[in-house]
């Protein structure tokens, strides 16, 4: 009774890890392919290509935003299975999308019902996990999302070589999407306990209706985090041309994900047996270094050292501040608390090409990428203070 009561790799823990990944490629697999798309097929300026591409992660931040009530309302499994037919209809409508108003509503519904569905799995795989492993098991379900950002460029750039018409793309996408849905009816999730139903019935606008407040402090230094990473993933084609070290940029993510696929396993572990200062501080070190490698980078060796230490670093500190978002979290509250982590996040992924994109032509890649260094070191200070100092004394509260 007691190994099964601790199990990890559950029927439904894998579906949903699945499903996860499923998602997640269909987003990074257009992300790389629908801004070409706008400018074949609509006549669509660079910037406004843009716009098409990147709109997406408006509609996400607007899907979790209120995802974390309607889990405490719905319960997580209706929740999910709203987010994946929505997710399902509006991945088929890229077919219906005959001009660029359309488009762009259609990317940003989509992004909602991602907004939806992802905090709904991430808020299943916490409810399912045994509390004594919920850091090892959390590691283990965001890996889906990990190979996913790797393999859905890959897959987009095939398609495109393979493929001159772009229907064939959407036809692609459509066949994931509707298989993603058909996975959900072999999922089972527990009913909501009535604690949950209790705070759900309560209204009236409350600001802790929609967010956790005990996430905010790890979702911040998240949103950092992600600030300091979002021009790795935007502007890597470009640095990688300047460089002209295109070989080694087309290699980065591959090794990026492999070295977290390396490490996953132990970081959780550690963060259940040690906590998650001992992860935390080493990975974020190893970020700044990959970070400063990556803006000094000359060769395709350092190039390449670079994308390990980035991986290490901030592939591990993700799936690590995600755990410490639902153990500083009642049960209650997992809902809001996955909702709460990853708005922050996103936003720092979402703003920053933004930002960055305004100081690259005038200070360079290199500088840019540069100034991040110094974005990761205080982010340490930031994680100090809002969350390591107290580590020991949040988890004797929630014990």
């Amino acid at each position: 009774m007691e190994a099964t009561r601790h199990k990890l790799w559950t029927k439904d823990f894998l579906i949903v890890s699945l499903i996860n990944f499923t998602i997640t490629l269909i987003f990074y697999l257009l992300m790389v392919t629908i801004a070409g798309y706008a400018v074949e097929q609509f006549g669509a300026s660079t910037s406004t290509a843009g716009l098409v591409s990147s709109i997406f992660i408006i509609g996400t931040l607007f899907g979790r935003l209120g995802t974390g009530r309607i889990i405490g309302d719905w319960g997580s499994k209706k929740t999910l299975f709203c987010g994946l037919l929505l997710f399902m209809l509006s991945t088929m409508s890229y077919f219906l999308a005959g001009n660029l108003p359309l488009l762009m509503l259609n990317r940003l519904v989509q992004g909602i019902a991602l907004g939806v569905a992802s905090t709904a799995t991430g808020t299943i795989i916490a409810q399912i996990l045994p509390a004594d492993r919920r850091g090892e098991g959390i590691g283990y379900y965001s890996l889906s999302a990990i190979l996913a950002t790797a393999i859905g460029p890959f897959v987009g750039i095939l398609l495109t070589q393979l493929f001159a018409d772009y229907r064939m793309i959407f036809a692609v996408d459509s066949v994931l999407a509707v298989i993603c849905f058909m996975m959900y009816f072999i999922v089972t999730v527990p009913d909501a306990p009535n604690k949950v139903k209790e705070l759900a019935a309560k209204t009236g606008f409350k600001l802790s209706n929609f967010i956790e407040m005990r996430a905010v402090p790890i979702a911040f230094v998240a949103l950092v985090i992600g600030f300091a990473y979002s021009g790795v993933m935007s502007f890597m084609t470009f640095y990688a041309k300047e460089l002209d070290l295109v070989t080694a940029g087309s290699y980065f993510f591959i090794v990026y994900a492999l070295v977290i696929l390396a490490t996953r396993p132990f970081t959780g572990k550690l963060l259940d047996s040690r906590g998650a200062n001992i992860v935390i501080y080493p990975c974020l070190v190893l970020f700044a270094i990959g970070m400063y490698a990556f803006s000094a980078a000359t060769s395709t060796v350092v190039f390449l050292i670079a994308a390990a230490c980035i991986g290490i670093g901030y592939g591990n500190f993700n799936s690590v501040a995600q755990a410490i978002a639902i153990k500083v979290t009642p049960n209650e509250r997992l809902g809001l608390a996955t909702s709460t982590y990853f708005i922050l996040y996103d936003l720092g992924l979402g703003v920053g090409p933004y930002f960055l994109g305004s100081f690259a032509p005038t200070m360079g890649y290199s500088t840019t990428f540069l100034a991040m260094v110094f974005v990761i070191l205080l982010s340490i200070v930031l994680y100090y203070f809002l969350y390591g100092k107290h580590e020991n004394l949040k988890q004797a509260k929630i014990s």
